[in-house]
């Protein structure tokens, strides 16, 4: 089996595992993670099957990519792991502690809830597919390209990480656009109605984020009894990055406080 990529920040300490969000990475997590790493954690930043540098697959689903963190916590002699996940992250992390609870302590999600969700991607998705790297031979002429399907530029920049030189000359995308262009369905799909665990989670909402309404709190604490939740004021989805500092200090207080 193949076995999912991962960074490594710090040497010792309580096992931290993190998960990225679509079309991310785990490198778009560094900064939190050295920050974890001084406090005594070993952070593992993960990518995700079909991003980064993990392996590609044409099987996309959130089951699979539960699966996917059970070997790698096997492969790295790890369990009752701290974990953290943003977005798609989150719904991977969901999947994992109602299915493997063995595995982890507690953990974090952010922005995301167990519902399922209407496919939004698509524009950027085609924005990406469409880059024809045999024409595009910078990052400013892929970014121009881009700004066709995307025009804000924050998140070009973020989509923009995803590129790499495959050779002197030649550009490439780390994510498997052909595979997720066709898995909208897959990334919103929600828990199922048997889907529930009894562990020690914190749910993050962004308060400008519509990913977690209001109606969405009986859902939360239905499939997950132990679930408490914190509100990051004046930012979206993209909380972490949006106020990085009272995001680290949230994060970190409440995981201190199950160790």
């Amino acid at each position: 089996m193949s076995i999912l990529h991962s960074n490594i920040v710090g040497t010792e300490g309580k096992d931290l595992l993190i998960l990225h969000g679509f079309l991310g990475m785990g490198d778009n997590w560094k900064t939190h993670a050295k920050k974890f790493a001084s406090l005594g954690y070993r952070v593992h930043l993960i990518d995700q099957r079909n991003h980064g540098r993990s392996f590609w697959s044409d099987v996309f689903t959130y089951p699979d990519m539960a699966q996917d963190v059970v070997a790698y916590c096997k492969t790295h002699n790890l369990n009752k792991v701290f974990v953290l996940g943003h977005s798609m992250g989150g719904k991977t992390l969901m999947h994992l502690a109602c299915e493997f609870p063995e595995l982890i302590s507690a953990f974090i999600v952010a922005d995301i809830a167990p519902k399922k969700y209407a496919p939004h991607h698509q524009q950027i998705l085609n924005g990406l597919a469409q880059l024809d790297f045999d024409k595009i031979d910078s990052r400013t002429a892929a970014d121009q390209e881009l700004s066709q399907n995307v025009p804000e530029p924050i998140t070009r920049q973020f989509l923009l990480k995803n590129l790499y030189w495959i050779a002197p000359g030649k550009l490439g995308l780390r994510v498997n656009i052909d595979v997720l262009k066709q898995s909208s369905d897959a990334i919103g799909e929600g828990l199922k109605p048997t889907a529930q665990s009894e562990l020690p989670c914190l749910f993050i909402k962004g308060e400008t984020s519509d990913y977690i309404l209001e109606t969405d709190l009986p859902s939360i604490h239905y499939h997950f009894r132990n679930a408490e939740l914190s509100t990051i004021p004046k930012v979206g989805h993209w909380l972490h990055a949006e106020n990085p500092e009272l995001f680290f200090e949230i994060a970190s207080s409440w995981f201190a406080k199950q160790l």
